[in-house]
């Protein structure tokens, strides 16, 4: 079973949340591409606030995930267009319902 997951908040600068955005839905190809990733899910709560989920079948690829090319790029995204660092938390899946 998935038990790990990862739960990043991102809180974009207002004159950058499309670019913001833009980064999010191109990074599904990155997530794609990461063997260890068993779901990657993107969200937007509000005009400035998104945030990231995702789940790994080991900490193995949870923390190869943390040392990937997203994480690359929302850390290069941090200096400029986010208001602060993305706000990244390991969690510990209880129940899953996937199809």
């Amino acid at each position: 079973m998935t038990n790990l997951g990862l739960l990043a908040r991102i809180e974009a600068k207002p004159e950058y949340a499309d670019k913001v955005e833009t980064l999010l839905r191109d990074a599904l190809q990155l997530a794609r591409e990461e063997d260890h990733t068993v779901t990657w899910f993107a969200f937007r709560e509000n005009a400035t606030t998104f945030g990231v989920f995702d789940t790994f079948e080991d900490e193995q690829g949870r923390s190869g995930h943390l040392r990937g090319r997203i994480a690359a790029a929302l850390m290069e995204a941090a200096e400029t267009m986010l208001g602060s660092a993305p706000d990244i938390r390991p969690v510990e899946l209880l129940a899953v319902k996937l199809p």
